[in-house]
């Protein structure tokens, strides 16, 4: 027994391989990313409770982010309510400070985390993979929803039809409505689709049919007299032409159309012609009216395309201001004029900003301290090492590991979700 022992201690130690080395580089290093993610997002919580950003002009926290600090809207948006729930969850709280849990999973179990179901959670997320979690929490909201009896309203509430240009140009629409409405629409684009049925040799796929309903309907509806009327400017295509044969057109806050398009378009429409000079689009009515006419307003459209006040990102609801008010001695022309939203333009008009224009056609606004602000966001760029550094330095009485963020499954253990799931609904009575 004895030599049996001597033997054991006499071998070499286990010396890890190169993956393995470099494996636990990587998960000490997330470790230590997430820890460091808890702190931003407890910054950011404090900087959106103090409504530091409303000082700057900005509309929202979100907005403040997404200008300063290069997040997407939906990503900062995302991270305010990770932020603000955290405050009610200290256990979860601390086990993402200390790098044991990732965003992913802090970011799911939130979404559905409270005071009684908070020690369950933190469990399933200790032991779980980020999956285990997603799923459970897409599985328990989604039993939660059909046991709801104003799930129906919630359902009208949460009706919506969102839309984007696509990188080829097509525009690309979803849509999500009740189930009664959306039957109606698909009935619609039946009929639209039987009435210009064609019996040809090689139809059209079904999809693409369908598509040319859709704008048949539009059409239709467009053309009833009972919905024309003194806003009708505000509905129009707007397809701007230059003059240069080889230039592009392209659509009001859209992508370029081809060149046989936009002739094609103007077969049968009204077109306003844009005359501009080499500062800029010299449009103007001078001191006859301070109201903005349709050309100038598509003018000032196409020169500024939305909200110019700086990190805003609107482009649709907005106002022609004035830079130098017309009861002022300020003229209606484009040199004098600005796009602002309607939030921003309340916030030069009474919230003590200003905006104002060079002579050589620089525009820039200020704040209430009549401080320049900046069009241009700076980051700070550090280098590699630096960060690493201020982690290990900020974070070294976490005790972070290579292990410290892994899951503590053991694979190939499969998860009962019928019982977690029924488990949520029991600390949810609690």
């Amino acid at each position: 027994m004895l030599q049996v022992v001597a033997s054991v201690q006499n071998q070499p130690a286990f010396e890890p391989s190169e993956g393995e080395k470099l494996g636990d580089q990587i998960t000490e290093l997330c470790g230590y990313i997430y820890a460091a993610t808890h702190h931003l997002l407890a910054l950011i919580r404090e900087f959106d409770d103090r409504q530091y950003w409303a000082e700057m002009g900005f509309q929202s926290c979100a907005h403040w982010l997404n200008f300063k600090c290069g997040f997407g809207m939906n990503a900062a948006r995302e991270r305010l309510r990770v932020a603000h729930a955290l405050a009610a969850l200290p256990k979860i709280d601390e086990a993402f400070s200390k790098g044991a849990l990732s965003f992913s999973k802090v970011r799911a179990i939130t979404r559905v985390a409270n005071t009684n179901n908070e020690d369950f959670l933190l469990m399933l997320a200790t032991h779980g993979t980020a999956h285990h979690v997603e799923r459970l929490v897409a599985q328990y909201r989604r039993a939660e929803k059909l046991q709801d009896p104003e799930s129906a309203n919630d359902l009208h509430q949460r009706r919506e039809v969102t839309y984007y240009y696509d990188h080829d140009g097509c525009l690309v629409m979803k849509v999500r409505i009740p189930a009664d409405q959306g039957e109606l629409v698909i009935k619609a684009l039946e009929m639209a689709m039987e009435k210009s049925y064609v019996a040809v040799d090689e139809p059209e796929p079904v999809a693409a049919r369908r598509a040319d309903a859709l704008c048949e309907v539009s059409e239709t509806y467009m053309n009833n007299s009972e919905n024309s009327g003194s806003t009708a400017d505000r509905y129009q295509v707007v397809v701007h032409v230059n003059s240069k044969p080889e230039a592009d057109a392209h659509l009001e806050n859209g992508p370029h159309v081809s060149a046989v398009t936009s002739r094609r378009i103007a077969c049968d429409c009204s077109t306003t012609t844009i005359r501009e000079d080499d500062n800029g689009e010299p449009l103007s009515i001078g001191r006859r009216s301070r109201s903005i006419p349709p050309p100038l307003r598509r003018a000032l459209k196409a020169r500024d395309g939305g909200c110019r006040f700086p990190g805003c990102t609107n482009h649709k609801f907005v106002d022609g201001h004035h830079i130098k008010h017309w009861a002022d001695g300020g003229e209606t022309n484009l040199d004098n004029l600005v796009l602002l939203c309607r939030h921003h333009h309340h916030l030069v008009h009474e919230g003590g900003f200003d905006c104002r224009r060079s002579k050589d056609g620089e525009i820039w606004f200020e704040d209430r301290q009549k401080q320049r602000l900046d069009d241009i966001p700076t980051i700070k760029t550090v280098e590699l090492e630096e960060s690493l550094a201020w982690m290990y330095r900020r974070f070294k009485d976490k005790d972070v590991t290579a292990v410290t963020s892994a899951a503590k499954w053991y694979a190939g253990e499969q998860m009962d979700w019928d019982h977690a799931v029924s488990l949520m609904f029991t600390y949810q009575q609690e």
